[in-house]
């Protein structure tokens, strides 16, 4: 169980009667990364750095539905034979605007370590999330983050791969966030680590399925206006119920640090 007061529904922030040394409370934050974390999808931003910015037109024309992954890798392939080089990747990663609020929620969330343990995952890559998060100051937040890997390749070429493979019929071929989040705390479950309460936090369909998760205890924090808060509205509406999570959207992510902080003022 990672459940506690579960009569209130409300998680234990404050030592009870006979609690003995309780261990601190402990909260899982999800973030998504793409129009979640930053204010844009990166793997469109990145073609900034293309001469002339901009792509062929049967490069663009070559994505097909669930590929999405390998499509990126003949993008990438196509900026290296451009001659595209590893500082010019880095500093547009480096300039992709933060989302509205994320700069104060990742505060509140420095102040509030010891309660939050914080994991991202994304479908863009390891090497621009990384780039972005050190040049923010905001990479040591988090504990994990999963996402495709990427690399330099001996001829300077930025190459990219599928995270792992799956069964998962809703997601790409390439990463399904379910798997991922459910594997995650099984993993955490067994190093005695539970956690009260899961937040998510995205934005698009690929962010459904693992919020689809969580619990009634749990909460989904859809952008609003995004594929993802559109999904949880349209579940309601066919499976009242269905989804268990509380659904709190967003536009600034101060109303996640917001909502958060009311949860800690909380007493068992």
């Amino acid at each position: 169980m990672r459940r506690c007061c579960q009569g209130v529904g409300l998680p234990c922030l404050f030592k009870g009667v006979g609690m003995a040394n309780p261990r601190p409370p402990r909260f899982l934050l999800v973030f998504d990364f793409d129009e979640t974390i930053v204010d844009e999808n990166t793997d469109d931003s990145i073609v900034r750095a293309a001469p002339g910015q901009a792509l062929p037109e049967n490069l663009r024309q070559s994505l097909r539905q669930g590929s999405y992954n390998e499509y990126m890798q003949r993008v990438l392939a196509f900026m290296g034979d451009q001659g595209v080089t590893m500082g010019d990747f880095k500093a547009v990663y480096e300039n992709i605007p933060l989302s509205p609020g994320i700069p104060e929620l990742f505060q509140f969330l420095s102040k509030n370590h010891e309660l939050f343990e914080v994991i991202l995952i994304s479908d863009a890559n390891m090497f621009g999330i990384e780039a972005k998060l050190r040049a923010a100051g905001f990479y040591s937040l988090f504990r994990k983050i999963f996402s495709n890997p990427s690399s330099f390749d001996k001829r300077g070429y930025l190459t990219l791969g599928p995270y792992h493979s799956h069964k998962c019929l809703e997601c790409p071929a390439n990463m399904c966030k379910r798997k991922i989040l459910t594997e995650y705390l099984a993993e955490r479950a067994q190093e005695d680590v539970e956690f009260e309460r899961v937040f998510y936090v995205g934005d698009g369909a690929n962010d459904f399925c693992p919020s689809g998760a969580l619990t009634s205890s749990d909460v989904a924090f859809p952008r609003k206006g995004y594929p993802m808060h559109r999904m949880t509205q349209e579940m309601e509406k066919k499976q009242p119920g269905a989804f268990q999570a509380a659904v709190v959207p967003w536009e600034s992510a101060a109303e996640v640090a917001r909502y958060l902080q009311e949860l800690l003022k909380k007493k068992c």
